[in-house]
């Protein structure tokens, strides 16, 4: 079963014509930027004339679809999951995506006029697509890979069953939500409405990557209160806000930050920093894959505020952490045949499972604690959120492909899914 490369690359320059960057600032509604609602209306009357039956888009620019069963009706009803909006983090307007049709190896000039260049020195990774077709930005926006490249993966495997009634498979629900990338896509997914037994998001990066552990995730809020004196007399008066962050800083553990850490080590992250003597506000971001590291990171927050507090008077350090997602293993261990099933169609269409922690978090980490077992496949996309994000091609398809194995080795299984 190959889905064609043609209609994989119109369909995905189709989806990243619609600028759909969301507004991590904005949250009073949703989606948080209109752009997200018009790719919502589109992406649904494009369902509705691929054939897919109850499809529906709420207020809030949640999409839900199904394909009914084709002669695997007591089959589990899977489903797959991706996000309509591009990342803040970069433009997602006018993306003009370029194509080299063989990747030479070379460097890969995205824009001669202003000297952007996609360096195979810079991104080493570059060099394992020699000799494929590869496509990139022209520079001055991100590519949009994160997520329409899951987008364009789902709904094209969608419509090649509907094109062959002659393949088998069950019930399959398709999801589509706005905001992913402000962390809120999660919080108004209706679990019970979309149906499903166990899904799937489509989200992840490189050729093969499978993935069902993320870390878990806290945002912290910290306040530097000091006291402004005329620096003329300020000697033994004045609190400086600003000095007081970054001794904050000073006391972090230099090697755990993100630049310096991979795989399972977790780190602590200076997100945004603003203010002036009076008051400074600093956001970070605290990740751990493991549960008891992850809390003793939030408990050194609270004691590097007591010794502040205790140096520079109770009140000026004032530290909010909220825990924002958690680790979706501790479900996963507990319905590991989503992950043997996504293993086995994997290797049915030449695809080595690469399984991997995450080093972020995903909608298959929320989901799976309310209920629906969810890890994340890949869709061939590389640095994502910028302008050196590039997309393999024949990743892309390998993807598409990935999801109608899945579908329809799903309708192979017992609606019980022991066997």
């Amino acid at each position: 079963m190959e889905i064609s490369m043609d209609v994989l690359v119109k369909r995905f320059k189709d989806y990243v014509g619609f600028d759909t960057q969301s507004n991590e600032d904005n949250d009073q509604v949703c989606p948080s930027t209109p752009g997200q609602m018009v790719l919502a209306k589109h992406l649904t009357e494009e369902l509705k004339s691929l054939g897919l039956v109850d499809v529906k888009l709420d207020n809030h620019g949640y999409i839900m679809a199904t394909l009914p069963a084709n002669g695997c009706e007591n089959a589990p009803v899977v489903g797959f999951i991706s996000h309509m909006d591009t990342s803040p983090d970069a433009s997602g307007a006018n993306i003009k995506p370029q194509v080299v049709e063989r990747y030479d190896g070379a460097d890969i000039v995205l824009n001669k006029e202003q000297d952007i260049v996609l360096s195979s020195k810079e991104f080493p990774s570059l060099l394992k697509y020699t000799g494929q077709p590869i496509m990139t930005t022209d520079g001055n926006t991100l590519l949009g890979a994160d997520d329409k490249a899951g987008l364009t993966a789902i709904v094209s495997a969608a419509e090649y069953l509907l094109q062959h009634p002659e393949i088998k498979h069950g019930k399959i629900r398709l999801g589509f939500t706005p905001d992913e990338e402000t962390g809120r896509s999660a919080d108004r997914f209706d679990v019970d409405a979309f149906g499903a037994d166990f899904a799937y998001t489509v989200d992840g990066d490189e050729l093969g990557s499978l993935e069902y552990e993320n870390f878990n995730a806290a945002n912290a809020s910290i306040t530097f209160k000091g006291r402004s004196v005329h620096t003329g007399d300020a000697k033994d008066k004045m609190i400086n806000a600003n000095v007081v962050a970054m001794e904050w800083q000073q006391m972090l553990p230099a090697g755990e930050r993100p630049e310096h850490t991979e795989g399972y080590e977790g780190f602590y992250h200076v997100h945004k920093v603003s203010g002036d003597v009076e008051k400074v506000t600093m956001t970070m971001l605290i990740r751990d894959h493991d549960k008891k590291k992850f809390a003793l990171r939030k408990e050194y927050l609270q004691e590097m505020a007591a010794l502040l507090n205790k140096k520079y008077g109770e009140g000026t350090v004032v530290v909010d952490c909220k825990d924002m997602y958690l680790n979706m293993r501790e479900k996963m261990e507990e319905a590991m045949y989503v992950v043997d099933l996504a293993k086995k169609a994997m290797e049915s269409v030449g695809v080595k499972p690469m399984v991997k922690p995450i080093r972020g978090g995903t909608d298959g980490a929320r989901l799976s604690f309310m209920g629906l077992p969810c890890p994340n496949l890949f869709t061939g996309g590389t640095n994502f959120h910028g302008r050196y994000e590039f997309l393999p091609l024949l990743s892309l398809q390998k993807a598409a492909e990935t999801v109608l194995a899945i579908m329809t080795e799903a309708g192979k299984m017992k609606k019980d899914l022991k066997e």
